[in-house]
């Protein structure tokens, strides 16, 4: 293996870690926030950076699984994880489409939707069986959809605009 190729793919390996980590790591501190019915997961924003690279695709699927250890629920570990990565990859495939003003609304849309539909039938189904029905999975699946629209098209775009915006950054997620 060449030299460049090595330097690359360590920078790629590092990148990829911190972004597992920076997502843990906010689960942890917001606590209270990242777990249970109503929920903002605001480590869920990173779920955009498949925008900038598809190393991000596994690093936040990484970083969610890592945090989903913290439910001590295999479903959450299996369901929550799972629906990070669609949600990261099908991000990723909707990277190109903006609004005309740049916003990158459409991608948005899976880590909201995939999430509101999974985590909330997760909720109801599994952690909720006595009190399941329509209108509770309606209900779970609303305020999952809420929390992760406030994480991803409120804080996850504020994200996209730094990164875009600072050279150093965009440079960080956008190269190698």
């Amino acid at each position: 293996m060449n030299r460049n190729r090595l330097v690359r793919n360590l920078i790629r390996i590092t990148r990829g870690s911190a972004i597992a980590a920076i997502y843990v790591v906010l689960c942890v501190i917001l606590q209270p926030f990242s777990y249970g019915a109503i929920q903002v997961r605001v480590s869920e924003a990173l779920t955009l950076l498949p925008l900038f690279t598809p190393d991000a695709v596994v690093s936040v699927t990484i970083g969610c699984f890592l945090a989903n250890l913290l439910s001590a629920s295999p479903w959450d570990m299996l369901l929550g994880t799972g629906a990070t990565l669609i949600a990261a990859v099908m991000t990723y495939r909707l990277r190109k489409l903006r609004t005309k003003k740049g916003l990158p609304l459409a991608a948005c849309l899976p880590p909201i939707l995939v999430n509101a539909v999974i985590v909330g039938a997760e909720v109801t189904y599994i952690f909720m069986p006595e009190t399941a029905s329509l209108g509770m999975l309606a209900f779970n699946m609303l305020t999952v959809g809420i929390g992760q629209a406030i994480s991803v098209g409120i804080l996850g775009i504020a994200l996209v605009h730094v990164i875009e915006k600072t050279p150093a950054l965009k440079r960080i997620f956008t190269e190698w």
